[in-house]
């Protein structure tokens, strides 16, 4: 493939260690938004796809890529909540605060980004975590000096597999989407780089394996660090990335 100009990173499962970072984070929200009731809290355990002694999700589970509008009606309906704006952002408050005490990065993002940041490359998140949530994270990681932009599911260009967040990223960079990577670990990101016609890059440091659609990626990697190796030895070499 050719090498990308622009890149978009995926955050959990590709900068941040989604086990990790996402597992104790949501046991915690969800045994606050349960409060007392241990039932409840055990079918939003169950619905989740959620193993609470180990604090880790199963392969199946709907949070791994799904963002809070996706997942969310589920726990509404659990909660005998309504489904609508305010449960919804209380979801997401309530993961910005656990998912900030327990953040993890993968490698060294910090160092990863400001090398492929030093060729010119404009680089952001997609991500159908929160905004707000995902732009704290990058700043406690140090990413975002390196960041021309970060999209979550509520920044206005809908959420993934939807194009809009790499539409978004090319109108802001003057670049054809086809000459953007989104990066990321989940079948979700592979549609939503198709959808908008731009390159699939997995890496395979998420949750869930990516064997069986990685034949649809143009390029399968271990990790982004693994990635700036070969696209930085692209840019000193040519425009081919093998």
């Amino acid at each position: 493939m050719n090498a990308p100009r622009g890149i978009l990173f995926d955050k959990d499962g590709t900068l941040v260690d989604f086990d990790h970072t996402w597992g104790p984070a949501a046991g915690a929200v969800m045994r606050r938004l349960a409060g007392a009731d241990g039932q409840t809290l055990e079918r939003l355990f169950d619905a989740s796809h959620y193993v609470a002694d180990e604090r880790r999700f199963l392969q199946t589970s709907p949070l791994i890529a799904g963002s809070s509008r996706q997942y969310g009606p589920l726990w509404a309906d659990i909660l005998a909540r309504a489904a609508d704006a305010d449960f919804y952002e209380q979801v997401d408050h309530l993961f910005c605060e656990e998912g900030s005490r327990y953040l993890t990065p993968i490698g060294r993002p910090a160092e990863t980004l400001a090398r492929l940041h030093a060729v010119g490359l404009p680089l952001g998140i997609a991500t159908n975590d929160a905004e707000p949530n995902a732009r704290l994270q990058a700043d406690r990681l140090g990413l975002s000096p390196y960041l021309s932009a970060v999209y979550g599911h509520d920044s206005g260009y809908g959420s993934k597999p939807n194009p809009g967040m790499i539409d978004a990223f090319a109108a802001l960079t003057g670049l054809p989407a086809s000459a953007i990577a989104l990066v990321g670990d989940t079948r979700h990101d592979l549609e939503t780089a198709r959808a908008a016609g731009a390159m699939a890059i997995l890496v395979r440091c998420g949750p869930a394996p990516v064997d069986d659609f990685a034949h649809e990626a143009d390029l399968v990697v271990d990790s982004v660090e693994e990635l700036a190796a070969l696209l930085l030895g692209a840019h000193a070499a040519g425009p081919a990335v093998a």
